[in-house]
């Protein structure tokens, strides 16, 4: 019984990283390909639509100056933009510094959350804009993020160019890379999510996740589906799917390009991404439910892929280092073989495989350091993931058995630093 628990998890495990070597070449020929259409792109962008740009705040004076300073200098007429602050029941100065910027600038407006929307979480201040503007297109930055100038007018290049499109996503990068071993796996892991699992999904499959910043969607999909979600943590995901089940898709452009924190700290590390496991291990229930009444089968797909992610992946890994722990104490009459070791180690290399050739799409990060930051990850920050995916499952599983309410963890900020890469 061990010796076949074994092989299904050696198989999981191979599934999964032979699809991410898929996903990395798709991901390659897009970073390769997508500026090509810009320059006949542009010719349409004379008639440009009104934007919203909503950054939902709690308790983020450290960050809110500099992230508004980025919106003065983005390159989009400001006679059609407006940049709304969501003053979500902070209790620090977000609020007085954002009411500053809207007294210096007509087109920044601070508003703050009402019940019911009060202090419940980014999906409900992200609705509470919604009922407060009009404009024709909706963009999201969280408010650590520092877009570059022209990465609201990239976003709204790709709306209006890409009829089919009810959403454009861009490139996300991270602004303290360097600041401590942890911000650099999250630089290695949010670069290989951009190439691999963004840019590779949308060149082989035309689909790609709304992220929970730097994406724009267009007003009549989020006044049809009814704002955001508020019971879900990884509001992002769900919206993804619902957007795919309207008949659109979502475009990964990664020409529009932000700059945002990330955490710095083990604890700050482990809250956000528990809400993120939560978060996709919600929307993966709520939707597999609902299988057979999604009309899209594109968006079905994508819905097993964050199942094999999730749940058989992580079981596979999990399952294949608990056997061999306890064969070390105990004999299990694992019947391992030379073929079955090969396969392990073929593994390792091609994990590293992967991520330096992502990592060599950003024509900065393919170092020697991070390539030994790359082996080093593979025994640390990934071993981190399989215990925080189980965690996760668990207090998940809790809530829906005993109903109990979602909370919101809002990532702590820290004090502002100078964005490197720039």
């Amino acid at each position: 019984m061990a010796n076949l628990l074994f092989y299904i998890a050696l198989i999981l495990i191979w599934i999964m990283l032979l699809y991410h070597m898929f996903l990395m070449q798709g991901g390659y020929r897009h970073s390769v390909n997508f500026e090509k259409v810009i320059p006949e792109w542009r010719k349409n962008m004379s008639d440009l639509p009104t934007v919203s740009v909503f950054i939902p705040a709690h308790n983020e004076e450290v960050v809110i100056g500099q992230t508004l300073r980025a919106m003065v200098n983005l390159h989009y007429p400001k006679d059609k933009l407006e940049v709304i602050v969501i003053d979500d029941n902070s209790s620090d100065r977000t609020g007085e510094i954002a009411g500053e910027y809207a007294k210096r600038y007509p087109f920044i407006r601070l508003i703050e959350t009402k019940s019911p929307n009060r202090g419940i979480g980014k999906s409900s201040a992200l609705n509470e804009a919604l009922q407060q503007s009009d404009s024709e297109v909706i963009v999201v930055y969280d408010a650590d993020n520092t877009p570059e100038q022209m990465a609201v007018w990239y976003l709204v290049m790709g709306l209006l160019n890409d009829p089919k499109s009810g959403a454009v996503v861009g490139k996300f990068r991270v602004s303290n890379a360097k600041q401590t071993w942890l911000t650099r796996f999250i630089n290695i892991e949010t670069i290989c999510f951009q190439w691999m699992a963004q840019a590779g999904r949308w060149k082989w499959f035309k689909v790609a996740t709304i992220p929970g910043t730097n994406f724009a969607i267009r007003r009549h999909i989020m006044d049809t589906l009814g704002g955001w979600d508020v019971k879900a943590l990884a509001e992002d995901t769900e919206l993804t799917v619902r957007v795919y089940d309207l008949g659109y898709h979502i475009r990964f452009f990664p020409a529009a390009i932000t700059w945002e924190q990330e955490p710095e700290t083990l604890g700050v590390w482990w809250k956000q991404r528990t809400r993120w496991a939560r978060g996709n291990q919600y929307v993966v229930i709520k939707f597999l439910s609902q299988l057979f009444k999604l009309k899209r089968k594109r968006i079905i797909f994508d819905l097993f892929y964050f199942f094999f992610t999730y749940f058989l992946f992580f079981f596979g890994v999990i399952v294949s280092n608990v056997l061999f722990v306890v064969n070390l104490f105990y004999d299990l009459q694992l019947q391992i073989g030379n073929v079955a070791l090969v396969l392990w180690g073929l593994a390792f290399l091609l994990f590293i495989a992967e991520v330096a050739i992502s990592l060599s799409i950003e024509r900065t990060e393919m170092t020697w350091k991070n390539f030994f930051y790359i082996i080093f990850m593979y025994f640390t920050y990934s071993q981190m993931w399989i215990i925080l995916v189980v965690c996760s499952l668990y207090l998940e599983t809790k809530r829906m058995l005993l109903r109990q309410e979602v909370r919101w963890y809002k990532t702590e900020r820290f004090a502002e630093k100078k964005v490197e890469g720039k």
